[in-house]
């Protein structure tokens, strides 16, 4: 289990300072995922089977044509899509370097249920490193980075650990990462942070519902069952760790949990977060005084989970990611003239 803190833990400081007009951990999070108006992106969609009977939907944007492109691939956080605003924002900001980006979908996530009596979950590598092997073979001079948020970064950090040398990165970024998930599941249980919650485990539960309905022997729950699971901890201890192989939820949260495997990776790594994040405390975030030399925490104050937005005036937000992250990918992916149709 990941160590925990009295207080945070020495780190870089992050130059982000949050816009004067939206302050604190839920005006952050929700004005990010709620409030943001973004232009059409241009995205291709291609599904990749996999061996198992299963598919993966993917959504590329930017120049797909050049095999030699640099390749960014992104990871959405939970029940993410490439409808989530900080999915679409990245991906322009990657595409403006003249960089391809990659969504993956996780199963499930893109639109369609997927075909096998499975799901999604924090520790879920694999298919992350099925299709890194894939853009290896069909693209070997293209470059390739990854950014993963929340979830979606807990599966990279884990990935990283879990390959060493060998899985085919040039650098990766993890944005809010839950990096203790049974310290993750208790902060959401409390205070304003039970909205998420509740917003998050609605969707879930329409997943397993969905889910029934196709492969009906995929758990033995009932419809009273489905609704009874109202927190984190009972979903994953009910859905998540039956459906997945784990022997209960302590099982998964503890060999999901990215936080006591970070010492392993050896891929260049920034990872980012704030402080106040609402969906865990700071007794989750990584000792940086114990991280390898090529893994760097970038710690900021305010934030919130997946926000860290900034700008002068609320009718013209920024959002630090966008530019911070392509910022630190860049010395290690060579920028490209993007495409004007971009």
């Amino acid at each position: 289990m990941t160590t925990h803190h009295t207080s945070s833990p020495p780190a870089t400081a992050s130059p982000f300072r949050p816009a004067w007009w939206l302050r604190g951990a839920h005006a952050q999070t929700l004005f990010a995922a709620l409030c943001r108006r973004h232009p059409p992106l241009a995205m291709r969609q291609e599904r990749w089977e996999l061996a198992d009977g299963d598919f993966l939907d993917l959504r590329f944007a930017g120049d797909d044509q050049a095999s030699d492109r640099p390749t960014v691939l992104l990871l959405h956080g939970l029940q993410g899509s490439h409808k989530s605003a900080y999915i679409q924002g990245m991906m322009r900001a990657i595409v403006a370097r003249g960089w391809r980006a990659v969504l993956i979908h996780f199963r499930g996530c893109g639109g369609e249920l997927n075909r096998l009596p499975i799901s999604y979950h924090s520790g879920h590598t694999e298919d992350l490193a099925h299709v890194i092997a894939e853009f290896q073979e069909r693209q070997p001079h293209a470059p390739l980075a990854a950014v993963g948020y929340s979830l979606g970064g807990n599966v990279l950090l884990k990935r990283l650990a879990e390959s060493g040398r060998d899985v085919g990165l040039k650098a990766a970024v993890a944005v809010s990462v839950p990096y203790d998930l049974g310290c993750a599941a208790e902060r959401i249980e409390r205070g304003f942070s039970r909205l998420y919650q509740w917003h998050l485990l609605r969707s879930l539960r329409h997943m397993v519902r969905e889910k029934l309905q196709v492969t009906p022997g995929a758990l033995p729950l009932t419809e009273a069952d489905i609704n009874a699971l109202r927190t984190f901890r009972l979903f994953d201890d009910q859905v998540t760790a039956p459906m997945h192989g784990f022997a209960g939820v302590e099982d998964y949260y503890t060999r999901c949990s990215s936080g006591p495997m970070l010492s392993r990776i050896q891929t260049p790594t920034l990872l980012i977060h704030a402080r106040n994040d609402p969906f865990m405390t700071p007794a989750a975030v990584p000792d940086a005084t114990a991280l390898p030399d090529h893994v760097q925490l970038e710690l900021s104050r305010d934030g919130g989970h997946v926000g860290f937005v900034a700008g002068r005036y609320p009718w013209a937000p920024t959002y630090y990611l966008e530019r911070r992250i392509p910022d630190y990918l860049a010395a290690f992916l060579p920028e490209q003239p993007a495409r004007a149709s971009e």
